[in-house]
């Protein structure tokens, strides 16, 4: 669902409400947290799509990835997950496996299980997981906290929504879609691992969103705004030429007309129609948006680049509200 019909629907909700639940609904993140003592609490999160890619193997790893991503973001450990699968009574066993098996085995790499699940019949087929993890109450790294001066890092590059709706269009190049398919698959393990290093104000993971949307809500949950470069921003190869000959998926005209119909994003003159899409467009295992002082960027960038794991700085925060795009 787009964000704004997303809120309407959530806002008509009634849950019940524990003092153990530390991060739930009442405060929208990208998993919820549950504290067990004073040293431990649960992550968990869910999320599942369609096949974006025609391997079905690489499909589940994909799906794995993106549904583990929610973990890293919040400073957590995975440690187990359920797959939620809806797979055509008509389907090829042998390409239903080869799923489970890709989703299984990017579970194993993160150092998570997979011990079980649920299926459905449906005409498409759908796959991911639910996702439980592991973190320190006290190192938790949440939507909020930015503070004007954090500088903002990116650890992935933008542009899978518009290269695989390529694909889906024929027109996505052998090299744009493995360059895609190789930053979906990696892991945002490390680039959290090297993150708890430093010390961190706020982190998202960018995905169905994008770039925007999810930076949107580090901004509003932190009274804070954005100031982002746009000629600094990494994008995968393919991505501008996709924007530009109008590969644009639906998720990325619903969450530009959330976020620009509330007067929320403010262009330089000078910003180019297909980088505005990108700045929308969802990305599917997107990279890590983390909000942290200079110093600590400038060490955590370093110590990025000692072990060869991306990382762009793009940008800053400010204090007055909104998100500046230069």
């Amino acid at each position: 669902m787009g964000p704004g019909a997303l809120s309407k629907l959530l806002a008509t909700l009634q849950l019940p409400a524990s003092p153990n639940l530390l991060i739930g609904l009442a405060v929208s993140d990208d998993a919820a947290v549950y504290q067990l003592d004073a040293q431990t609490a649960l992550v968990q999160t869910v999320d599942f799509f369609p096949p974006i890619v025609d391997d079905p193997y690489t499909f589940g790893a994909i799906a794995a990835a993106n549904a583990l991503s929610d973990i890293y973001a919040m400073g957590g450990r995975p440690i187990l997950a359920l797959a939620i699968a809806a797979f055509p009574d008509d389907l090829d066993p042998a390409i239903a496996a080869a799923i489970l098996q890709g989703g299984a085995d990017k579970a194993a790499e993160a150092g998570a299980v997979v011990a079980g699940g649920h299926t459905v019949v449906d005409r498409e087929p759908k796959y991911g997981l639910c996702v439980t993890g592991l973190v320190d109450p006290a190192r938790i790294t949440a939507k909020v906290g930015a503070r004007p001066g954090d500088r903002l890092l990116l650890t992935k590059p933008l542009g899978t929504g518009l290269i695989t709706t390529a694909l889906k269009r024929g027109a996505a190049p052998a090299e744009h879609l493995e360059a895609a398919v190789a930053s979906m698959l990696r892991l945002n393990r490390r680039a959290a691992e090297l993150s708890a290093t430093v010390e961190v104000h706020a982190a998202t993971d960018i995905t169905g969103y994008g770039l925007l949307g999810h930076a949107a809500e580090i901004a509003r949950r932190s009274a804070v705004g954005l100031r982002i470069e746009t000629a600094n921003l990494p994008l995968l190869p393919g991505a501008l030429e996709a924007a530009r000959q109008g590969y644009v998926p639906g998720g990325l005209r619903r969450n530009r007309e959330y976020l620009e119909g509330e007067g929320y994003v403010h262009y330089s003159a000078s910003i180019e129609e297909a980088i505005r899409l990108i700045l929308f467009d969802p990305q599917t295992s997107g990279g890590l948006l983390i909000a942290l002082p200079p110093a600590a960027a400038a060490q955590l960038q370093a110590t990025c680049a000692t072990h060869g794991e991306p990382c762009w700085a793009i940008g800053e925060v400010i204090a007055t509200p909104g998100i500046e795009l230069r």
